[in-house]
C-alpha cells in the first residue's frame, strides 16, 4: 500500500461518510501496512441485512489472525469492492434498485487514507439496478460496472481526484434463459478485463453467455467482439483468468459446474475444454455457486458452494488447462458468497454471508488443500473481500 510522508507507530482507523472525516472509537491500534507482516482487508456488505457499511480488517500474515479496525458507515449496500492499481482508491457498488428517484444503483469512490481509513469522494448512478461487480482498468482511467437487474455493463471515467465522472459507455444485454425464475431477462453478474486490458468479459447469468468486448483504454469504449455460450440454464456467474494468459475458468451458479476454457488472447475468445461439477457425489440439497479464484501460483482453482456451504478445490494442468478434483472443505459458516487468496498465496479468506463472519484457511501451496486456522471475525452479511497487497 502506498503511504504519505508520515511514519507512525500507532494510528487509529478512521471512517468517513458524506464527504467528512470522523474518528472511530476503537480499542486497538494499527501499525503501518507498508510492512510485509500485515495486510489490510476491506469487507463489502449488505446493510439491509444488519451490516453497518464497509469494514476494515487487519490480516496478520504470520499467524492468520484477523482484527477488526473500523467501519465506513452511511454507505448503502456496498456489496462489491475494488481498488486502483496503486491502492489509492476504493470503488464500491451500491447494490440498490433506486438512486435519486430513478431505477438505478450507484457507484461510490473513496480515498484510502494513510492509516487505511476511507473518505468518500463522490457517488454516481450505475445506470442499472442492482450493480453487483466492479473493476478498474489497468491504467486506472476507467471503472467498469455490471448491473445485475439492469442487465447491462457501464464504463465511468476516473477523475484526477479519484472520483468518477459521467459514464462514457453503456452496453445493454438482451435475451433470456430456460430457468424462468432466474433467467427471465439478462442479468450481468461480472465485468473483468484480461491482463493486457484489450478485452472485457461480461458474464451474464440471465442469457447463459460470456460476452467479449474490445476495450479502448483511451476512450473507455466497449465494442462487441464475440460470445461464449454456456449450457442452457447453467447460469454463468464469475470468470477467473489464469495468470499464464492461456486459460479461463467459469463458475456456473445455477447448474453448479465449473467450465475450463482455452483463452485466445489475440482474438479475445473462449473455447470450452472441460466442465466439472462443484458438488460431491450424493449431495441432493439446494445449492448455488458463487465465487471462483485461481491461486497466485496458477496451480490450483477454488469455487464456493452456497447450500453445501463449502469451498471446492481442483488442481490445474499447466499444459492442458484441465481440472482434477482435490477436495471439499466446509466454509465454516453458511452461504460462502465471496472468498479471496492473499497475494502471497498463504491464506484463503471466506465471507459467509448468511451466518456472518470472515474465516481464514491456510493454503498448502504444493497440494492446494485448505485447512481451517480457527481464525474468524464476526461481520454481518459479508459479501466481498478485498485485500490490499504490500
Amino acid at each position: 500500500m502506498v503511504f504519505k510522508s508520515k511514519k507512525l507507530d500507532r494510528r487509529d482507523f478512521l471512517v468517513a461518510a458524506g464527504g467528512g472525516l470522523a474518528s472511530a472509537a476503537l480499542t486497538r491500534s494499527v501499525r503501518p501496512y507498508i510492512t510485509a507482516r500485515w495486510m489490510l482487508v476491506y469487507v463489502g456488505t449488505y446493510t439491509s441485512h444488519g451490516a453497518e457499511g464497509i469494514y476494515g480488517l487487519k490480516l496478520d500474515l504470520a499467524s492468520g489472525e484477523l482484527t477488526k479496525l473500523g467501519v465506513v458507515r452511511d454507505v448503502v449496500e456496498p456489496s462489491f469492492l475494488t481498488t486502483d492499481s496503486q491502492n489509492h482508491y476504493v470503488y464500491a457498488v451500491n447494490e440498490t434498485n433506486e438512486y435519486e428517484g430513478k431505477p438505478s444503483g450507484a457507484v461510490s469512490a473513496f480515498l484510502i487514507e494513510e492509516d487505511g481509513g476511507l473518505r468518500l469522494i463522490n457517488k454516481v448512478p450505475s445506470l442499472g439496478g442492482s450493480p453487483c461487480h466492479i473493476t478498474v482498468s489497468a491504467n486506472d482511467k476507467f471503472v467498469l460496472v455490471a448491473n445485475y437487474m439492469g442487465g447491462n455493463v457501464a464504463v465511468f471515467p476516473v477523475r484526477p481526484d479519484g472520483g468518477l465522472g459521467p459514464n462514457v459507455d453503456l452496453k445493454q444485454h438482451q435475451g433470456s434463459g430456460p430457468n424462468k425464475d432466474r433467467q427471465e431477462a439478462a442479468h450481468a453478474h461480472e465485468i473483468v478485463l484480461d491482463a493486457k486490458n484489450r478485452f472485457a468479459f461480461a458474464v451474464d447469468l440471465g442469457i447463459d453467455k460470456v460476452i467479449s468486448y474490445k476495450f479502448d483504454p483511451v476512450s473507455g469504449k466497449l465494442s462487441p467482439n464475440s460470445s461464449f455460450v454456456s449450457k442452457p440454464g447453467a447460469g454463468p456467474r464469475h470468470i477467473a483468468l489464469h495468470p499464464n494468459g492461456r486459460f479461463a475458468y467459469l463458475i456456473n451458479e445455477l447448474d453448479c459446474t465449473i467450465t475450463a476454457a482455452a483463452y485466445d488472447s489475440k482474438l479475445g475468445s473462449l473455447r470450452e475444454l472441460q466442465t466439472v461439477k462443484t458438488l460431491p457425489d450424493g449431495f441432493s440439497g439446494a445449492n448455488t455457486c458463487a465465487e471462483i479464484v485461481v491461486s497466485p501460483s496458477g496451480k490450483h482453482l477454488y469455487g464456493s458452494n452456497r447450500g453445501h456451504d463449502s469451498i471446492v478445490s481442483f488442481s490445474i494442468d499447466g499444459v492442458t488447462g484441465k481440472l482434477t478434483y482435490i477436495e471439499h472443505v466446509s466454509s465454516d459458516g453458511t452461504t460462502p458468497r465471496n472468498f479471496t487468496i492473499d497475494p502471497t498465496g498463504k491464506y484463503l479468506l471466506a465471507a459467509n454471508q448468511n451466518s456472518g463472519g470472515v474465516t481464514v484457511f491456510s493454503v498448502d501451496k504444493n497440494t492446494g488443500r485448505l485447512r481451517s486456522t480457527g481464525k474468524k471475525v464476526d461481520i454481518p452479511a459479508p459479501v466481498c473481500l478485498r485485500i490490499i497487497p504490500f
